[in-house]
């Protein structure tokens, strides 16, 4: 069978598909991409259904190969580095990886995840109809665990890609960190309305201790009104939890499913990933929005993947000295005394 060989992969590498949904009322929370636009982008660029599993790359970075028969791959990372044998390609690109070549995803000037999808699915045993990997609580990808040198991923129906490298054009992912949609509540009642403005008016640095259950944000902190305990509730992803420091919480993809501080706000679904790219000491701000306005946002981005990813050949511009000197560039021979 043809498989991904994982050659090296840093810390924070996983299989993510969309989430494990369903089991929020037995403390198990849906995992799933920090970025579900980007990784719906590589999925739909590799010829799958949105919420295929994929490899979620972290700024620790990955090495792969291939073993068995050639697989079509679909890698969107913007802001990272990626090279093939060596040779420089862009950020989000359609190849086909071959074996014996090598694929080299590193972290680069901009960006905090990224994704690999390959054309086929990777073949991995569901945990609760889910291959989403939650590390904390050991549950899905392989045995639960980020992936490791020497890993392989068998590939089903896999298909290869384009004959040459291709440039994915997907100008939807060109997003502005510095402002992220939020929705008031459920507890924004726990903050008079001069934190309120406060919080909405930033600016938040984020905390290079975030990770997959939070993102952190430092700032002035925020008084309660109302004290900083609640009974414990359900918590989804991009609520912003105030606790009794008064510096807000953004919980991600791998949080807790409940929480006993009040939550100021809640990121909106279409925001998640552009707070998610955020890297440590990254200055954000948050802007009210309605729940009529957070839906339109929703529908939008789906809208945007129901057509295919179009591409555009790759444009090499890596001259290096070595690829110079073994081309001839020469077509005739010249008498210098001339």
């Amino acid at each position: 069978m043809t498989a991904l060989i994982v050659e090296a992969a840093g810390p924070g590498v996983t299989l993510q598909d969309g989430g494990r949904h369903g089991y929020l009322r037995y403390g198990i929370t849906a995992a799933g991409p920090m970025d579900p636009l980007m990784h719906a982008t590589a999925n739909r660029a590799a010829g799958n259904p949105l919420e295929t599993t994929a490899i979620e790359v972290s700024t620790g970075g990955v090495t792969l190969g291939a073993e068995g028969g050639a697989v079509g791959i679909a890698l969107v990372v913007p802001g990272f580095r990626v090279s093939l044998d060596g040779a420089a390609l862009p950020d989000t690109v359609a190849l086909t990886l071959e074996p014996g070549r090598t694929l080299v995803v590193r972290a680069g000037a901009a960006g905090a995840w990224g994704y690999c999808a390959v054309s086929g699915r990777i073949a991995v045993a569901p945990v609760l109809g889910s291959t989403a990997t939650h590390t904390r609580s050991g549950l899905g990808g392989l045995d639960g665990r980020g992936l490791t040198a020497g890993n392989i991923l068998p590939v089903a129906e896999a298909r290869p890609g384009e004959a040459a490298p291709h440039r994915l054009v997907s100008p939807w992912l060109e997003r502005d960190p510095r402002s992220i949609r939020v929705v008031l509540g459920p507890q924004d009642d726990y903050f008079a309305s001069d934190q309120i403005a406060a919080f909405l008016a930033g600016p938040w640095v984020v905390s290079p201790r975030g990770d997959r259950m939070a993102c952190f944000l430092d700032g002035t902190p925020l008084r309660h009104a109302k004290g900083h305990d609640i009974v414990s509730d359900g918590v989804a992803m991009g609520a912003i939890q105030v606790p009794g420091n008064g510096l807000p919480i953004v919980l991600m993809a791998d949080r807790q499913s409940t929480g006993g501080y009040p939550k100021i706000a809640t990121v909106i679904g279409p925001d998640l990933g552009r707070l998610a790219q955020v890297r440590g000491g990254g200055r954000i701000a948050f802007r009210q929005v309605s729940v009529e306005e957070a839906v339109a946002a929703r529908r939008a981005e789906r809208d945007v993947l129901r057509e295919p990813v179009a591409r555009e050949p790759v444009v090499r511009t890596d001259f290096t000295s070595d690829f110079l000197l073994g081309l001839n560039l020469v077509g005739g021979v010249a008498d210098g005394r001339a």
